[in-house]
């Protein structure tokens, strides 16, 4: 079990879908696991990884505790071991990321990790995106959730390149499982990766996965005070998409409150209210975008 959030035991299964892959080489090297589920990977983000897949991620398997236990309670020199045990996590996820990082800037691809609570209209507004800017830039997209491929084909019937990142009971993606993801999916150089999280408000936030930026998607039916309740997602944020606007005539909400608490958390944040079914707000989404690509093809 997970030291940091309490998610649940299990590897995480990565699988292709649909669309042809986008790399330059054509060979991929196959591997079938006893369960009969597959992957494949190039001789791309890095070779040394273990193949096993087996539960060296980090996590670490508690006790179980009796109906009522605190797991909060002060055990002399406990603490001191919970620290030490978070710190290892977190600090071999950061070494994962940052391989992520190296590769994905030498490619220059521009990677996005996408956050949000579920429901907010990550995917949505995604789909929208792909097809707005076809033949302007190459999307390829790597979709965290719980279970069920439904994104990762909702995103195909789009076109573009996915990858399905089934994590089980966790409750968010980690480093290493986008390595995985990267060997299968193989983005195109010069191309935007997006990397849509697990739908959750607290856990991502503490996972480094190797983007170059975060994106959290916040709907206008969440509440104002959602950014002081959860103020980690959003003072890590690059930018705030506040989506379904389209719903505010509808709604007892405060727009100007709702960015005032964001930008509270988090004055640096960049927030562009949109709506993906109106398309208000996508053209400063997609101009973002578009100056976030330039910059990064002007680094390298």
């Amino acid at each position: 079990m997970c030291v940091i959030c309490g998610c649940g035991e299990g590897d995480a299964t990565v699988h292709k879908v649909g669309a042809a892959p986008t790399h330059e080489h054509d060979d991929p090297h196959v591997h079938t696991h006893a369960d009969g589920t597959t992957h494949s990977h190039e001789h791309g983000i890095y070779h040394d990884h273990d193949h096993d897949h087996g539960h060296d991620h980090g996590h670490v398997h508690d006790h179980p505790h009796a109906p009522g236990h605190p797991r909060d309670l002060h055990v002399p020199g406990r603490d001191a071991q919970t620290i030490a045990l978070e710190t290892a996590l977190l600090g071999k996820n950061q070494a994962l990321a940052e391989r992520n990082r190296g590769w994905l800037a030498g490619r220059g691809v521009l990677a996005l990790n996408l956050m949000s609570s579920p429901g907010a209209g990550k995917t949505t507004l995604l789909e929208r995106s792909i097809l707005d800017l076809q033949g302007q830039v190459a999307i390829s997209v790597v979709e965290g959730d719980q279970a069920t491929l439904n994104d990762a084909e909702r995103i195909r019937a789009t076109g573009a390149a996915a990858v399905q990142v089934n994590t089980g009971t966790g409750c968010h993606l980690e480093a290493d499982m986008l390595a995985r993801a990267l060997d299968l999916l193989q983005p195109a150089k010069g191309s935007l990766l997006v990397i849509e999280n697990v739908g959750n408000l607290v856990c991502p936030a503490l996972f480094d996965l190797g983007e170059k930026a975060r994106v959290v998607i916040f709907s206008v039916t969440e509440g104002e005070d959602k950014p002081l309740k959860y103020p980690h997602m959003f003072s890590r944020a690059d930018v705030l998409l506040l989506s379904k606007t389209d719903l505010l005539p509808h709604l007892r909400v405060d727009l100007q409150r709702m960015m005032g608490n964001a930008l509270t958390v988090n004055p640096r944040l960049k927030i562009i209210p949109v709506s993906a079914y109106t398309g208000e707000g996508l053209d400063a989404w997609y101009s973002w975008l578009c100056d976030e690509l330039g910059g990064l093809a002007e680094s390298r």
